[in-house]
């Protein structure tokens, strides 16, 4: 008893310290931001009279109207297509096994050793050539294939343990191939679904080295990638700057926090699985 509740000790203090270290960023340019503008504040010294105007003023200065908009336009281009392909290709090798599935699931699992700054050259001339440069394709096209191997991996993950019965059941009734992909396997898939959907979500509006090097308007960016662009003409102003960042950060905190049981509903189905 006196070992386990010990154990229990210091599993909690763990999570507070990881709590801590987590949360305390976030509180440091939520008081940052509050400030007044053009000082600079130090630690996390509560300002006498917080100035909420500040994030009113940020989001004016920022254009993050626009920017709202051409994230949404570019995460409505990215997931929809990742998520279908993922899905189609996880289900081809996780389920159907075909012919050659080992080596080519390799291949995307050597995909995930890809790291964005190693191939930021070559993608930039190949985009330039495409003629595609500072548009929103830029950003959408090469996130699709970035996002396919991680996305094809997730679904496998999820197919390679769904029973062979339930497949034989089908195929006994009548049902081709499309048919138990769509209407059996699909419905079933939900949850890794749900979760993947998220994480490429935020994997796309937290996007910002593509778009900084791939699109010269910040209208056309991601609001990460609009930052660079914000920090350059506001970076002397500190509070301004948190403030503007807290704005952006805020889409994506509250998609988590709506969709986090689904998102932990997902991992503890894929461990009860493996």
């Amino acid at each position: 008893m006196i070992v386990n509740r010990r154990e229990a000790l210091t599993g909690r203090v763990l999570l507070v310290l990881l709590m801590a270290i987590t949360v305390v960023p976030f509180l440091s340019l939520f008081v940052t931001a509050l400030h007044p503008s053009g000082t600079y504040p130090s630690g996390l010294s509560w300002p006498a009279q917080p100035h909420w105007g500040n994030f009113a003023d940020a989001f004016r200065a920022a254009h993050m109207g626009e920017l709202l908009m051409s994230s949404v336009l570019i995460v409505a281009g990215v997931v929809p297509v990742s998520l279908l392909l993922g899905t189609l290709a996880g289900f081809a090798f996780g389920h159907l096994r075909m012919p050659g599935h080992r080596v080519g699931f390799l291949i995307f699992v050597l995909g995930l050793t890809l790291p964005f700054e190693g191939i930021i050259t070559p993608l930039y001339y190949q985009v330039r050539d495409m003629g595609l440069l500072n548009t929103r394709w830029a950003i959408i096209l090469p996130l699709i294939g970035l996002f396919m191997p991680f996305s094809v991996l997730w679904m496998r993950a999820h197919f390679v343990t769904m029973p062979d019965d339930l497949s034989e059941a089908a195929r006994i009734d009548g049902a081709t191939t499309w048919q138990l992909f769509w209407r059996v396997h699909v419905p079933l898939a939900r949850p890794a679904l749900s979760s993947l959907a998220i994480l490429l979500f935020l994997w796309t509006w937290n996007q910002f080295l593509l778009a900084i090097v791939l699109v010269d308007d910040p209208a056309k960016r991601t609001m990460a990638g609009a930052l660079g662009a914000f920090q350059g003409q506001w970076g002397t102003d500190i509070p301004l700057l948190c403030a503007g960042s807290l704005l952006i950060l805020a889409p994506t905190l509250a998609v988590f926090l709506i969709f986090q049981r689904r998102f932990v509903a997902a991992l503890l189905q894929g461990s009860i699985k493996g």
